[in-house]
């Protein structure tokens, strides 16, 4: 699997936390660190920052999200966007997990713009996380805007806790899929969608 390529360069105002950048301080500092050391001066306040971004979707809804964005539209065939990139943070040991995301849905009289299924994928993808639940919350935030006649999502993604702790292993995937509507019920509808993810 290839790493993620980087997000798009929208800019996301962060917002001067002296608290977490005391702690970030306080860790240093107990792994035996000198906060005066030059390289080490800003890094309590970079290091909020970096953890405010990388979670930044607690400070999103769906709604917001979404924006309206959703419309009327006699299209019943699978839709699907594969291979959106996501960046995570694993809620157990706090380091990242990364990979790539595949979004099916068919449409019942609605559908969704493009650019909203990356969205949506990110927002949740941007907090505190396990690969399990964030593969449910992309599938379930859609079934819950477009009442769709189905919904699947997999996501396969590198972790790592496994890669550069623990048992060390560089080169597992880790896939999850949830199935809903059709998709779950339907062997032929299933079928399909994986083979069309399966040329990402």
């Amino acid at each position: 699997m290839k790493i993620p390529e980087a997000e798009s360069s929208e800019v996301t105002k962060i917002t001067p936390n002296p608290n977490l950048e005391q702690i970030y301080a306080q860790l240093l500092s107990h792994i035996g660190e000198d906060l005066a050391r030059q390289g080490l001066q800003k890094t309590p306040q970079r290091a909020s920052e970096a953890f405010q971004f990388l979670t930044r979707g607690y400070n999103q809804t769906i709604d917001e999200v979404l924006n309206d964005a959703i419309f009327d539209e006699e299209y019943d065939e699978m839709v699907i966007v594969k291979a959106i990139e996501f960046y995570s943070v694993c809620e157990h040991h706090l380091l990242p997990f990364l990979g790539r995301c595949h979004v099916g849905y068919i449409p019942k009289k609605k559908i969704i713009g493009l650019s909203k299924i990356p969205r949506i994928v990110d927002m949740f993808s941007r907090r505190l996380q396990v690969q399990e639940r964030l593969t449910r919350q992309v599938a379930l935030a859609l079934e819950e805007a477009l009442h769709p006649l189905g919904v699947a999502v997999v996501i396969e993604a590198q972790h790592m806790c496994v890669m550069c702790r623990g048992v060390q292993k560089q080169h597992p995937i880790m896939m999850t899929n949830v199935m809903l509507g059709a998709f779950r019920d339907e062997d032929s509808t299933r079928a399909e969608f994986m083979r069309c993810i399966q040329t990402a």
